[in-house]
């Protein structure tokens, strides 16, 4: 039921920025938009707090990246493609940016503060990936 909750709480979230014009529903898929990719690996012990990250890590990172920061997405791991096994995942976010140089510029000023705040809802080291949407 928490799950649910938390995963509605996000849709709001993301459909309160389209319908208010600060989330535009083309960065999703805009052909040479940046994206940056945090992803949250299961495993024994790992933790990762919802309500923490949806209620103070995110508004950290709409106040830090501002308008530089296009999109915003949350996964929640629900199951994997295997029957009976763990998620590989317990989180994935999605950051979508103009260009590089448009996070870069950001984390050059506030990278220290945003990564401190990290420990605070996980003791996940998240694997970063930062891609161009090319379809």
């Amino acid at each position: 039921m928490k799950s649910k909750i938390i995963l509605l709480l996000t849709i709001l979230i993301v459909a309160n920025g389209f319908a208010t014009g600060k989330i535009s529903s083309n960065a999703l898929h805009q052909k040479g938009i940046i994206k940056l990719t945090l992803l949250y690996p299961n495993g024994e012990g790992k933790t990762f707090d919802w309500d923490y990250y949806t209620n103070k890590h995110y508004p950290l990172l709409k106040k830090y990246f501002g308008s530089s920061m296009k999109s915003f997405a949350l996964d929640k791991g629900e199951s994997s493609g295997i029957p009976n096994t763990p998620v590989p995942y317990v989180a994935i976010a999605y950051l979508y940016f103009e260009n590089v140089e448009a996070f870069q510029d950001v984390m050059k000023r506030n990278g220290a503060e945003i990564m401190a705040d990290i420990p605070k809802y996980t003791n996940i080291n998240p694997v970063v990936q930062i891609s161009k949407v090319v379809l």
